[in-house]
């Protein structure tokens, strides 16, 4: 298909007419429309297209089609259906009552052709430039941000379905590649065992049982992994995606000892960075998060959140599930900037701030990123003798203890994870006549105090973070990084976030940019028709809790 860019359509009289009788209240989709005009034209798409080919429906169009159909959580034959059949749709579209509208099977190839651009964002930016244009988008203020959890739409597996499906993949992509091979080298009972779903076998409970299917399937899987590489056997099998899957799951989940194939203990796999949790989504990743356990992704979403304005979603990214929060801020903030949607202030959780993270928000884009930190894993902290009783003199490279001892090293290192740091260590003839040498170090035979300090503007950050937190008026500001928690509650009920509708990594982030363009469209209407946020439920008995008591689970 080709494309020939337009310019937005004006609607046909006959629309407006019909759907002013049909909606004299409006709808959401007639209510934007009216408010903030065309969202996207034809030219922002254009490089998706080729040159020549039969035309394509309008881009432009298919993309506020794609944001509609997850503002009403639809599947692509509803939304398909929805721009044939509904005068709203057709309103907000600009076409024609007449207009038969498109085959369901179109946004599945827009998404495909969105997704090889790396284009998701433009639909959220398009919505986001809208509401600049019409003074709804207040990004210079504060902004917040949160993570939450996202289930691969492949089903979870245990370690057993995980390495009899693979195998099972695998064979099934071979047999329609080259069939007749694969009958030769099939073993007798493989048909038994791999013709159907791992989910419809009856695997024994019985440890020792279930070590000897685990030992049947590595058998066959690395067969067949042998034959597949063999001199002989056609070269098409080794490219197969499949093929290379079962590879790198045999890889990781088992090992030879002492010529024999066994199954890998815990300690000897791969880190889950890299580990595959299922043949089916192979960008999806197991992980573990206080009582969460899921495989999948994350996602990160960031808000406004001034008064006056609705709260928008100007940044959504996604990541698969063992990147953690900590490493995500300067990624965040250089989304922001691209868009020009840097706030002044970030609030976050205590998941995101760091002292590297904090200082770099300052130093790069002027953010303030404010959340609470993680309190001192140090053996002294919080005793008489912890890092901030030391006086530190940054200017003479020296740190004095408590009692009054000058240091006598201080050497620029690297720490165990690579980050500079700085050690400083007391002389162990200064420390051993003192009275408080047990209390100050952590060894029961240590001779002498060691410090390890983080560089200084870190260091001063830290600590000037931890005292604010302990005030009330930061616990009072803080306050305002809630409402981001009713943002992932939305995205989850109406739009769907909490399991992926398609696989890989690209295609779900274009899911969740789509999400956030979503959310900012109901939010926009919820705003233009005065409509107010909900409250957070409470039942009725835990509203008679008495205010010097808590609840659990209760943030």
């Amino acid at each position: 298909m080709s494309m020939r860019p337009k310019g937005p359509d004006r609607i046909p009289v006959e629309t407006v007419r019909v759907a002013r009788a049909a909606f004299p209240r409006g709808s959401l989709a007639i209510r934007v429309r009216d408010e903030l005009g065309p969202l996207f034209t034809d030219a922002e798409f254009v490089d998706l297209f080729p040159v020549r080919g039969r035309p394509a429906w309008s881009p432009g169009r298919l993309a506020l089609v794609l944001v509609l159909q997850f503002v009403e959580g639809l599947t692509d034959r509803q939304a398909a259906e929805a721009v044939r059949a509904r005068i709203d749709f057709k309103y907000a579209l600009g076409l024609e009552l007449t207009d038969p509208g498109f085959d369901f099977s179109v946004l599945s190839e827009f998404r495909d052709r969105l997704v090889q651009a790396t284009a998701g964002l433009r639909v959220l930016d398009g919505i986001l430039a809208a509401a600049r244009d019409k003074g709804l988008l207040k990004s210079a203020g504060r902004a917040r941000t949160d993570s939450t959890h996202v289930l691969s739409s492949a089903r979870q597996l245990n370690w057993l379905e995980r390495v009899a499906e693979t195998l099972r993949s695998a064979l099934n992509a071979i047999a329609r590649a080259e069939p007749g091979w694969l009958v030769d080298i099939a073993g007798p009972d493989w048909f038994r065992h791999y013709a159907t779903r791992a989910e419809d076998s009856r695997f024994p409970e019985d440890h020792a049982q279930r070590g000897e299917v685990e030992a049947r399937i590595g058998a066959d899987g690395t067969r067949l992994l042998e034959a597949v590489f063999a001199p002989g056997a056609p070269h098409g099998l080794r490219v197969l995606d499949e093929v290379e899957v079962l590879r790198q799951t045999w890889v990781q989940c088992f090992h030879l000892v002492d010529g024999e194939l066994r199954r890998r203990a815990p300690k000897d796999r791969p880190p889950g960075a890299i580990l595959l949790v299922t043949p089916y989504d192979t960008d999806a990743r197991g992980c573990i998060k206080r009582d969460t356990v899921w495989d999948g992704y994350r996602v990160h979403l960031t808000e406004t959140c001034e008064p006056g304005a609705p709260n928008l979603v100007t940044n959504v990214v996604t990541t698969d599930s063992t990147v953690q929060d900590q490493v995500m801020s300067a990624r965040i903030h250089a989304a922001l900037a691209a868009r020009n949607c840097l706030p002044a202030e970030h609030w976050v959780d205590a998941g995101y701030p760091t002292a590297a993270q904090i200082v770099a928000a300052r130093r790069d884009h002027g953010v303030e990123l404010l959340g609470p930190m993680k309190a001192s894993t140090a053996a002294q902290s919080g005793g008489p003798f912890s890092q901030d009783a030391f006086t530190i003199d940054w200017d003479t490279r020296q740190v004095t203890c408590p009692n009054g001892l000058t240091s006598t090293q201080w050497r620029e290192r690297l720490s165990q994870h690579g980050l500079p740091v700085i050690r400083v260590r007391f002389s162990p003839a200064g420390c051993r006549p003192c009275s408080h040498l047990r209390d100050c170090v952590n060894s029961p035979n240590g001779k002498f105090r060691e410090l390890n300090l983080r560089r200084r503007d870190e260091h001063e950050a830290v600590r000037k973070a931890r005292a604010e937190q302990q005030t009330d008026e930061w616990k009072e500001r803080y306050q305002i990084r809630a409402g981001v928690e009713g943002t992932i509650s939305q995205a989850v009920g109406r739009c769907g976030l909490r399991r992926s509708r398609y696989r890989g990594l690209a295609k779900t982030s274009l899911q969740h940019q789509l999400t956030g363009a979503a959310i900012n469209l109901a939010r926009i209407d919820a705003h233009l028709t005065d409509t107010p946020r909900a409250l957070t439920r409470t039942s009725h008995f835990a509203a008679l809790c008495p205010a010097d008591q808590t609840i659990d689970g209760a943030k």
